[in-house]
């Protein structure tokens, strides 16, 4: 499946990787900025912790059915035009957040967010497939998802300073403004492969036959159990901090910038580990899962973050975890290229993101009834993250102990 690739297309591909890390981030940047302003919005708007879980998940949950339609639509109509109109919904969206004023309003705008922000990672990981030799996808999926890192980095730079100054409002005005900036440069700058080699396009799958296969569920289980921890850490960590340790909106922006900036370290190294295990002449299913193992490993004790005895003990136990994730992400992220064609690659990673943000959804909803009950205990919610990937590792293992490519072809390739 890995296509030679010609001199042109060996420079290009680094511009495309420039140009997906940065949507990434401001992908980012726009679902963060209301986990900054929570605590604010909580006492302006006086939501309970349950009320603000679902502002969360009604993001959440329209953000996985939308992986389903973006990974199909993607894959029909191309990233170029996939992702300028996704950009385009998900920026309106963000910026719509300033104009709500009650809980329903907050969790329109937020669902119109999540059906935008769904087409970037199928877009993206299709992309990476397309311009990337396999040796190189696990790097670049690494630094493009590196976005993810950097947009929770200058989230809690820029947003604290803009609301302090002029409101909460104009957060998200400025920060969903900037999705129209990078809107300029992906039109001026991305071809597709087919539009600048006149590669010949490869045969479409059928959509439901990728459920038939082992590699969907195994790349669904890596979603599934992980994401919703990433969740976690993204709407839930001001919060932690907040409450565990009195950490207030100016205050918040070095431990979450310590989180994300040793994430980021993480989701390069993972995706250099394996690209480099493969250089080296291992096979990808032992590059993969070894880099997949390390990082599994990684995140165990981040169970113990809640019993940590000061603010930045737990911080550093919570940063291990985030950048193991995002190495973990990196890999996973790279099953979908190395498993299927081209032509499967964004429904495929459709799917996977649909399960992970359903297990998202599903997991915060858990996570406000559990405070509400408890009083704010976060003991539970970070014991289930320090185990979830271990389990998710040993169910890939047994789904595709090969890592070998699905056999769509005949009704055989469920076998």
């Amino acid at each position: 499946m890995t296509a030679t690739l010609a001199p042109p297309r060996l420079r290009y591909r680094w511009t495309i990787c420039a140009l997906l890390f940065a949507v990434t981030t401001i992908n980012y940047m726009d679902r963060q900025v209301l986990s900054i302003l929570a605590p604010t919005l909580q006492l302006e708007l006086h939501w309970s912790e349950s009320q603000y879980a679902a502002v969360v998940y009604s993001f959440t949950f329209v953000y996985a059915f939308g992986f389903l339609f973006a990974g199909w639509w993607l894959d029909h109509v191309g990233v170029r035009r996939g992702f300028a109109t996704a950009v385009i919904v998900w920026s309106l969206a963000a910026i719509g957040h300033a104009l709500a004023r009650t809980t329903a309003a907050f969790a329109a705008a937020r669902a119109l967010l999540g059906l935008g922000e769904s087409a970037n990672f199928p877009g993206a990981i299709k992309s990476v497939g397309q311009w990337f030799p396999k040796e190189e996808r696990a790097l670049a999926t690494g630094i493009f998802n590196a976005g993810t890192n950097t947009g929770a980095i200058l989230t809690p730079l820029i947003v604290p300073f803009i609301a302090l100054n002029w409101g909460w409002r104009w957060a998200f005005v400025v920060t969903g403004s900037l999705g129209f900036l990078w809107l300029f440069l992906w039109l001026a700058l991305y071809h597709s492969p087919e539009a600048t080699f006149a590669a010949p396009a490869a045969p479409r799958v059928p959509w439901l036959r990728l459920l038939t296969v082992r590699q969907t569920w195994a790349i669904v289980a890596g979603k599934f159990l992980a994401d919703p921890v990433w969740w976690f850490y993204l709407y839930w960590l001001p919060k932690f901090l907040d409450r565990t340790y009195g950490i207030k909106l100016a205050q918040v922006a070095l431990p979450l910038i310590t989180v994300y900036v040793i994430a980021d370290v993480g989701s390069i190294g993972g995706g250099w580990l394996s690209s480099r295990l493969l250089k080296r002449g291992w096979t990808v299913n032992r590059a993969r899962k070894t880099a997949m193992l390390l990082m599994a490993v990684a995140i165990v004790p981040t169970a113990l973050a809640p019993y940590a005895s000061s603010m930045w003990t737990a911080v550093l136990i919570i940063s291990l975890a985030a950048a193991a994730h995002q190495g973990w992400s990196a890999n996973v992220y790279t099953l979908a290229s190395d498993m299927f064609p081209p032509s499967a690659v964004a429904s495929v990673s459709g799917i996977g993101g649909f399960a992970g943000a359903m297990g998202g959804v599903l997991f915060q909803w858990r996570i406000g009834r559990i405070l509400d009950a408890t009083g704010g205990n976060y003991a539970s919610i970070f014991a289930v993250c320090g185990f979830a990937y271990v389990t998710a590792w040993t169910i890939i293992h047994l789904l595709v102990p090969r890592l070998e490519p699905a056999r769509l072809g005949s009704p055989e390739a469920a076998s």
